[in-house]
C-alpha cells in the first residue's frame, strides 16, 4: 500500500541532494572543526562555507549566523538570551497567544524567572493585529516575538508591520520562522527582524540542526556552556553534517519555493473544496487566503481527533492533530482555542500538511477515504449531535 504522506509540518524526509551534501562528513571528512590538523580545519571550512551560503540566503552576515540543534534551541536562545541580557533595562516580553510550545512554553517559564509577558490574542481568522501588539508595548519591553506562519493552522503573520512597531520603539524583534522558510520570503533586512529562528527537519534537511539569526550588535546571553564554540554564543562541537544539509536544504527550498508553492496552492484548495463537499459540519481553522500553501486545518464537529488519525493511518493516510510536539499530551490545542473554538472543536481538528511528494493521487485518497471515516465514527460518537 502506497503511503500519502500529509504531515510535512512534523517533519519532511531528507532531500537526496541534501543526503549527498552530507556524506562525506560522516566517515571521510570526519574532523572536529575545533581541532588544528587538515581533517580538523576541512571540517572547519565546511562549518564556514556553510555559515556564509546562509547568511547569503537571508541578506545576512556570516557571523549573524549561530548554529544550534533546531527550532528549540533556537527559540530558548533567543528568548531566555534576550531575556537575561537585557534584564536591567526592562522585563516585558510580548508574543502571541499562538505560537509554536518552543517560544509559548519558554514564556511560560520566564514568567516563572519574575519576567513579564503579554500574550496578545489573534483575530478569529488566526491572524494578530499589530496594533494590539502595540497597544500593549511599555516602558519596561525588551522583545516581541511572533511566530512568522503557524505550525498547525498555517496563518502568516504581518512581521513587516510588527516589525516597524518595534523599531519605532527601540524593542527587539524575534520570529521563529521554521514553517516559513520553505514557502516565503526569509530575507531578515526585507521582514525587518533583529533574531529569526530556521531548522533543517521542516524543509527537505536533516533532524536536529537549526540556525539563530542574530543582527550584529544584538547583545545575547548564552545558555549552553562549555567549549565556547559559535564565539561563546553556543558551546558543543559542531554537527558537520547536519550543517552542511540544513546550507544545502535551505539553498534548494529558497530556489524552489515559488513554484512550488504554486504547485501546492492547487492540491491544498482541491483538497479543502473536497472535503467542504463531502462533509458536513466542518470548519476551517484560519484564515483562507493568508496561509501556507501546503496547510490545511479543519475541525469536524462531533469526531475526536485522534480516532480519525488511526483509521486514516490504518488506510495508509499520515496526517495530524496539530503540532508534532505537543502530540504526548491529551489537551486541546491553544491554537484552535485561540480562534474561539470550544473544546470539542479543538479535539476534533486535523492538518494535512502537503509536501514535495504530494500528488493529486494522495489528494483524492484522502477524498475517498475520510468522508466514510467521519460519517462512521459520528455514528458511534457519544459527543455527535
Amino acid at each position: 500500500m502506497r503511503i500519502s504522506y500529509l504531515d510535512n509540518a512534523a517533519t519532511t524526509p531528507v532531500d537526496k541532494r541534501v543526503l549527498a551534501a552530507m556524506l562525506p562528513y560522516f566517515s571521510e571528512k570526519f574532523g572536529n572543526p575545533g581541532s588544528m590538523h587538515q581533517k580538523g580545519l576541512e571540517a572547519k571550512e565546511a562549518v564556514e562555507e556553510a555559515r556564509k551560503k546562509i547568511a547569503k540566503l537571508i541578506e545576512a552576515e556570516p557571523d549573524e549566523i549561530i548554529f544550534v540543534s533546531g527550532g528549540t534551541e533556537s527559540d530558548n536562545l533567543a528568548l531566555i538570551g534576550i531575556a537575561n541580557a537585557l534584564k536591567e533595562k526592562g522585563n516585558h516580553i510580548i508574543t502571541t497567544n499562538i505560537e509554536h510550545h518552543a517560544v509559548f512554553d519558554t514564556c511560560e517559564y520566564l514568567e516563572e524567572q519574575g519576567f513579564k509577558v503579554t500574550f496578545v490574542p489573534v483575530e478569529k481568522n488566526g491572524i494578530v493585529n499589530p496594533k494590539e501588539i502595540e497597544k500593549v508595548i511599555t516602558k519596561d519591553t525588551i522583545l516581541i516575538s511572533v511566530i512568522y506562519a503557524n505550525n498547525e493552522i498555517g496563518t502568516i503573520q504581518p512581521i513587516g508591520e510588527i516589525s516597524k512597531i518595534a523599531k519605532s520603539k527601540e524593542i527587539l524583534f524575534h520570529t521563529d520562522a521554521c514553517q516559513a522558510a520553505g514557502y516565503l520570503d526569509i530575507n531578515a533586512k526585507n521582514l525587518g527582524v533583529d533574531l529569526m529562528t530556521l531548522n533543517g527537519s521542516k524543509i527537505y534537511g536533516p533532524k536536529g540542526i537549526g540556525i539563530l539569526y542574530a543582527k550584529k550588535g544584538t547583545v545575547i546571553q548564552p545558555i549552553i556552556y562549555g567549549g565556547g564554540q559559535e564565539k561563546g554564543m553556543r558551546s558543543g562541537t559542531e554537527n558537520v553534517p547536519a550543517i552542511a544539509g540544513f546550507a544545502k536544504a535551505l539553498e534548494i527550498a529558497q530556489k524552489e519555493r515559488e513554484n512550488e508553492s504554486k504547485r501546492l496552492v492547487k492540491l491544498r484548495d482541491n483538497l479543502v473544496d473536497g472535503i467542504k463537499n463531502k462533509i458536513p459540519d466542518i470548519i476551517i481553522n484560519g484564515d483562507l487566503k493568508k496561509r501556507l500553501p501546503n496547510n490545511v486545518n479543519i475541525s469536524f464537529l462531533g469526531v475526536e481527533g485522534e480516532s480519525m488519525l488511526l483509521h486514516l493511518d490504518a488506510k495508509g493516510i499520515c496526517a495530524s492533530t496539530g503540532s508534532a510536539c505537543s502530540s504526548h499530551s491529551l489537551e486541546p490545542s491553544h491554537v484552535i482555542k485561540a480562534l474561539g473554538n470550544s473544546d470539542e472543536v479543538s479535539h476534533g481538528s486535523l492538518r494535512f500538511s502537503l509536501g514535495r511528494h504530494t500528488t493529486e493521487e494522495d489528494i483524492d485518497k484522502v477524498l475517498k477515504e475520510l468522508p466514510k471515516i467521519v460519517e462512521s465514527l459520528r455514528k458511534i460518537s457519544p459527543i455527535a449531535k
